[in-house]
């Protein structure tokens, strides 16, 4: 057995695949096979039942993933740690952060920790909260910063930042500066896509006031800034992160408007897999954004 047969064994696992893992390791089919076999035999166990024309992970295979990625990552992260001291290489830092984060929060934050950590490379990587989440847990990202809620007990969740979440509409609308919740109902709504963030603290905060079933009329766009657009264009009004329409308030592109005993505060969360070793450059993220 060794560590490059249990990278492969992980790397069928998460592909489902042979044919898969022998492209994206750049060999061929029997070389996999060869290497699952020689694992099997380690173990004296077969780890993929291939009957039907089907591969499918045993018992003792789902067993030993966990061990085997435990392992792999662990060997990965030593490396690197061992060349680092040597001075061979730079360091990779892989982040993932959901839309309304890494698009309006995260540049100017990587910006910062960069001048201070100039020898770290560091990577982001954009995707709505499940996305990042599920790149977290195949080891495509070091780290997740998200601002959805995580419901997944085998991640370190840390909260490291607050955020409100503001009513907006186009500077020409008739409301005034406050407004009763139940207003919302005589607009159209313009909301994020289903699964992201925003979307589910919004449609909570609808629903415990009593007023979500009650809602004819919405829209639903994929990105922050084209809701922020349409609002302006007045093709309705959004509840949207503070963070996000700094800028438009600020230029009097759009306005702040009051909900009456509504405020909707959600936290940002930082989240990474429980590991017995940081990957250089992880630290001094952690230390950087816990310091800032």
């Amino acid at each position: 057995m060794n560590i490059e047969s249990l990278q492969m064994f992980c790397l069928v696992v998460d592909e489902g695949s042979i044919s898969q893992a022998a492209r994206l390791s750049f060999v061929s089919q029997p070389a996999v096979t060869r290497q699952i076999h020689q694992l099997e035999d380690s173990y004296g166990t077969l780890l993929f039942d291939r009957t039907d024309g089907k591969l499918r992970v045993t018992e003792a295979g789902k067993m030993l993933y966990p061990f085997a990625k435990a392992i792999v990552g662990d060997y990965s992260r030593s490396k690197e740690v061992i060349k680092q001291a040597m001075g061979q290489n730079n360091i990779n830092l892989n982040v993932g952060a959901t839309f309304t984060i890494g698009e309006y929060l995260l540049p100017s934050l990587l910006g910062k920790f960069k001048k201070q950590q100039p020898e770290i490379r560091v990577t982001l990587t954009i995707k709505n909260t499940p996305g990042v989440l599920e790149d977290l847990a195949n080891d495509v990202i070091d780290m997740a910063l998200v601002e959805g809620i995580v419901e997944r007990n085998d991640f370190i969740v840390e909260e490291y930042a607050d955020d409100e979440l503001i009513l907006v509409c186009s500077p020409d609308h008739t409301w005034d500066m406050q407004i009763q919740i139940e207003e919302l109902l005589n607009e159209r709504i313009i909301l994020r896509e289903s699964g992201s963030g925003t979307r589910v603290i919004v449609e909570n905060m609808l629903r415990e006031n009593g007023i979500l079933d009650k809602i004819d009329s919405y829209m639903e766009l994929g990105s922050t800034q084209a809701i922020k657009s349409a609002v302006e264009a007045g093709l309705g009004i959004s509840i949207l992160p503070r963070l996000t329409v700094e800028r438009e308030l600020g230029l009097n592109l759009l306005r702040e408007i009051d909900i009456n005993g509504v405020t909707i505060m959600r936290k940002l969360w930082l989240v990474k897999k429980p590991q017995r070793f940081n990957k250089p450059g992880v630290s001094q993220f952690l230390e950087f954004i816990h310091n800032k």
